[in-house]
């Protein structure tokens, strides 16, 4: 892994300095010809990948029931390179990339054997690591819908974007769409894509009954007044979170675990590859 870091710095040069605003960089195993009927995206900051970023993407891998049957699954591990609400600190986008590598091999390993494969004898999941210059997740789905790069541009798959609670208030929050700063620029996701929302933990989100009513309110219509359809709440999937772990996981809490040289809580909040690089480059002790 050693290696990538230089070529992931390069590579993010290069995409920085194109006027390309997508761009698939690494892809676990290498990625099938075959464009898929459902993609599954994953997008965050990862700094580290955790555990939450592992059950949100493990289960709805194995429980969408929605999803288009097909053979081998596709997985998108997103980072954006500008963020909306976070700067780029304290670890790198290279080494980012890096984990986000780790992270997809842990993954596909650990949905080894629940996922069937195709009769040529590929695995059941590709994991791809990919960059993208839009920080908006409306933005991101436009860009990536019309790349090209699974399938024509703008007549590609399904997008399902898996985000948690929190990640829900964001996409709804008026104050990311100027100039009117309503809810009507969502359609051009809602009428194509997909949200798997998992229920947060913690006192801040309010319990799963809150969460609930949270998604039953714009399916009652009280948010037309802002531009929203009641219609999208079926579009919205909102899952129990299943891992039977009430701790709230976050990368935050990661960090603190690293600059506390707590290995038992990193055990719990990462992936042993993850933990592994993370204390072997000695990232986030000076945070």
């Amino acid at each position: 892994m050693r290696s990538l870091l230089p070529t992931f710095r390069t590579a993010l040069e290069s995409f920085a300095s194109s006027t390309s605003s997508f761009q698939i960089l690494r892809s676990i195993p290498p990625t099938a010809s075959t464009p898929p009927k459902t993609l599954y995206v994953l997008d965050s900051s990862f700094n580290p990948p955790t555990r939450a970023h592992l059950h949100i993407a493990v289960t709805a891998l194995l429980n969408d029931e929605r999803a288009r049957v097909e053979p081998v699954k596709r997985l998108l591990l997103l980072l954006a390179t500008q963020n909306a609400d976070k700067a780029p600190k304290p670890a790198s986008f290279e080494q980012r990339l890096v984990m986000m590598s780790i992270f997809a091999e842990d993954l596909v390993s650990s949905v080894q054997g629940q996922l069937p494969g195709d009769p040529e004898g590929n695995k059941g999941l590709v994991v791809e690591v990919g960059v993208i210059k839009s920080p908006l997740y409306l933005d991101k789905t436009a860009v990536i819908e019309q790349s090209g790069q699974y399938g024509k541009a703008n007549a590609g798959p399904e997008q399902v974007h898996l985000i948690g609670f929190d990640s829900l208030i964001r996409l709804f929050d008026t104050k990311y769409y100027p100039p009117h700063h309503t809810l009507h620029p969502l359609e051009a996701i809602f009428s194509k894509h997909r949200i798997r929302a998992t229920k947060r933990t913690g006192g801040e989100w309010g319990d799963r009954r809150v969460q609930d009513a949270y998604l039953q309110a714009l399916a009652n219509g009280d948010r037309e007044n802002e531009g929203a359809k009641r219609q999208w709440a079926t579009r919205i999937d909102l899952v129990d979170n299943t891992s039977g772990n009430e701790e709230v996981i976050s990368s935050t809490k990661v960090r603190n675990a690293v600059k506390n040289r707590d290995g038992q809580a990193l055990n719990r909040l990462v992936t042993d590859g993850v933990k592994d690089w993370v204390l072997d480059q000695k990232l986030y002790l000076d945070e």
